[in-house]
């Protein structure tokens, strides 16, 4: 597999089905998952939503061939960090991958421009937005780690957290990608 010429990512295991995949997470604890959403057994959008449920500091990043609004929006909603498409070139795979483990949101263009209409219709809280999480919002958007913010803003990262916790709850979203895909529609970035 490509994924392995790139000396700084370690594929330390591979699955045939959601159910697999569940289990593989719990047993390497690995970084970043690469999901596809149709898998035999547990579909890939529910190991999605069991894998981020049950180990959040695993980042899920969706890879497959189908590019539908409703398959796009519940795996975002299910806690994935990016969506690609298959016929995404080897580097920019190992790319998006780096971005992930660092907790930065990945789309692939043609997904983002369905994706972002559909998701950003249900979030009319967001006025509840303090400054300063509006402020963190756009850096979500603009491809940020919390430690990245952290550095901008001058403040603790366990503060960041803080804020992305809030304004997901505030905003009525499970996801940094929901958040972002927001921000992104309302043009903050």
């Amino acid at each position: 597999m490509f994924l392995e010429l790139d000396a700084e990512i370690e594929v330390v295991g591979e699955a045939r089905n959601g159910e697999e995949a569940m289990q593989l997470v719990e047993q390497l604890r690995p970084d970043v998952v690469l999901m596809d959403v149709l898998m035999p057994k547990v579909d890939g959008l529910a190991a999605t939503q069991k894998i981020r449920q049950k180990f959040p500091d695993t980042e899920v990043l969706v890879l497959t061939s189908v590019l539908d609004e409703v398959t796009i929006a519940s795996a975002v909603r299910n806690g994935a960090i990016g969506y690609l498409l298959k016929d995404t070139q080897a580097e920019d795979l190992c790319k998006s991958i780096h971005l992930a483990a660092e907790g930065k949101v990945q789309m692939s263009p043609e997904v983002a421009v369905r994706l972002a209409s559909e998701l950003c219709e249900e979030h009319p809280r967001v006025e509840e937005l303090t400054a300063r999480e509006r402020e963190v919002l756009k850096l979500i958007a603009s491809g940020s780690s919390n430690k990245d913010i952290a550095q901008l803003l001058f403040i603790a990262e366990k503060t960041v957290k803080a804020h992305v916790s809030n304004l997901l709850a505030k905003m009525g979203v499970q996801s940094r990608t929901q958040a972002a895909l927001y921000a992104v529609q309302k043009g903050w970035v």
